[in-house]
């Protein structure tokens, strides 16, 4: 059990050393107005500090800084949110007042001004648009030997995926597969296509379109390459590399290797709870992670849709001002995509 005075020197060191980046020491400490204590009794009870695990040494200091154990107490504990400045605020409204007409522009948009707002790497989980149902097909070609399909659905959802056009197909064979794609498909679910494209439309498309089995099949093998690696969104990305945690070039090497690896970096979203999640350094379950946190929040996108925002820094994170932020557009985010996709 940690005493008033021992709660309140933590508090201040970890505030500190989040501030500055630097070890804080116990002269410095009795230097604050806010720390009112002698030097040596600030001293004493860093030392029992240090002793509970919950502060650290380093090699190049006699101040301290806290530990995993340090950080997670002061974040169950003791950590008080921030109140969000104006312009803050305004920033973040910003994103809900453009009246986007795309669900990925609202969320690829958010991703960036999170990581403007935090100075960390944010990184959005789309909602899971499975259920969405089918409002259009559109195939542009984009050469002589690929194309574009395009899929619209009814929530604002849009589908890029490229395919190869087999040698000798005439535009007009194209033609003819969107209007029977658009004929047959409409209101089906994005789930339910490439049941319905088998069961259904390649007995259609064998009696209209020539050559349509090297078409269909690979205009239905672009349509089942998605996965979740297009429902992640990234906002500076590189801003890990401006944190003076990361200034050895292996740890960053080795940081920026896992947010690329899409499997890995979904790994990062707790589905579960609603709310507020912080893991801190080895609760991030991969030695790449270790001297990262990671604070995570779900929302809405309407109909029982779910997707998740995570702000990624070093465990040196200003806890405060990030749950703060992600609270505020985590309620703003659904809000909007609730709005958005009725």
């Amino acid at each position: 059990m940690l005493t008033e005075r021992q709660l309140h020197i933590l508090q201040a060191i970890v505030d500190g050393f989040i501030r500055s980046a630097q070890p804080v020491g116990s002269r410095q400490l009795s230097k604050h107005e806010a720390v009112p204590f002698s030097a040596a009794t600030i001293r004493n009870d860093m030392a029992d500090l240090e002793e509970m695990g919950l502060l650290e040494k380093t090699h190049t200091s006699s101040g301290r800084v806290p530990s995993e154990k340090g950080y997670r107490f002061y974040v169950d504990h003791l950590l008080r949110t921030k109140s969000l400045e104006r312009n803050d605020l305004e920033r973040i409204r910003s994103i809900f007042g453009d009246r986007l007409l795309e669900t990925e522009l609202i969320i690829r948009k958010t991703a960036d001004i999170l990581s403007e707002l935090t100075s960390y790497t944010s990184i959005l989980l789309g909602p899971d648009v499975g259920q969405h149902k089918v409002k259009r097909f559109q195939i542009i070609p984009l050469s002589d030997d690929y194309a574009v399909a395009i899929i619209v659905t009814d929530g604002g959802h849009v589908e890029h995926r490229n395919f190869h056009i087999p040698e000798d197909i005439h535009p007009s064979d194209i033609e003819r597969m969107v209007n029977i794609l658009n004929e047959h498909l409409v209101g089906v679910s994005l789930h339910e296509i490439d049941r319905r494209m088998q069961t259904e439309i390649s007995g259609i498309l064998s009696r209209h379109v020539g050559r349509y089995g090297d078409l269909f099949r690979s205009f239905r093998e672009s349509l089942s390459a998605g996965n979740e690696e297009d429902r992640l969104f990234f906002g500076g990305r590189m801003n890990m590399l401006t944190q003076p945690e990361f200034n050895d070039p292996e740890k960053a090497r080795q940081v920026m290797h896992y947010m690329e690896d899409a499997p890995l970096a979904a790994l990062l979203f707790g589905l579960g709870d609603d709310g507020i999640h912080i893991r801190i350094g080895s609760e991030n379950g991969h030695f790449a992670m270790e001297d990262c946190s990671v604070i995570t929040a779900s929302y809405t996108a309407g109909e029982g849709r779910k997707g998740a925002i995570a702000i990624v820094g070093p465990t040196r994170m200003d806890y405060a001002r990030v749950v703060s932020v992600l609270d505020y557009m985590s309620r703003g985010l659904s809000r909007e995509l609730g709005r958005h996709l009725k």
